[in-house]
């Protein structure tokens, strides 16, 4: 396993365990909160607190299968800064959307919006990869894969279907792993 992958896992292993202890207002200092509670770290400590036992367990699923073989491709430090990149667009169009919809002021959490950069990266650097949902098993290409999870998050989004999941901040990782993917590939980044 990677150092970095490893270290987000753990991290978020981690700082869930401490987050379900109760002993520590993680929820209250870390998540992402639109409105007047917003401090600026909270654009990346968000992504380390999850809403539950299966979210926490589906994104480490995610980052298991995907970081090892991205880390290995982009070298360790661009892999850190590409997570956090998705990370951060993530936070910043969930918080542009929200402003926009005049929705619910409630915290987002989860290391979603990371692993949805991945997601991309792996269906850009290997779109032949055959890849398995879960529910339903259906095997698929990487490429299809990506496309299915960003038509999927955009009609949920617009629909506001499954309130309570920040589907725009999905699109948001998407978004910003490609602007590191575009800004890479011009040379404009050197890592």
């Amino acid at each position: 396993m990677p150092p970095v992958t490893l270290a987000l896992l753990a991290a978020n292993v981690v700082l869930f365990l401490l987050q379900s202890t109760g002993g520590f207002p993680l929820v209250e200092r870390l998540a992402l909160w639109p409105g007047p509670q917003f401090e600026p770290w909270q654009l990346v400590t968000y992504s380390f607190l999850h809403g539950g036992l299966p979210h926490l367990f589906f994104n480490m699923l995610g980052l298991y299968m995907f970081g090892p073989e991205i880390e290995r491709l982009f070298g360790s430090r661009f892999y850190l800064a590409y997570y956090f990149a998705a990370v951060l667009a993530a936070a910043l169009l969930h918080l542009v959307i929200l402003a926009g919809l005049g929705g619910p002021a409630g915290p987002m959490v989860g290391a979603s919006g990371g692993l949805y950069g991945l997601l991309l990266a792996y269906g850009w650097y290997f779109p032949h990869r055959r890849v398995m949902l879960l529910i339903p098993p259906i095997p698929m290409s990487a490429r299809t894969l990506v496309i299915v999870f960003a038509v999927v998050e955009l009609f949920l989004g617009v629909t506001q279907t499954h309130a309570g999941v920040a589907h725009f901040a999905h699109l948001g990782g998407m978004a910003g792993g490609w602007l590191m993917i575009e800004l890479r590939r011009r040379r404009v980044l050197r890592f």
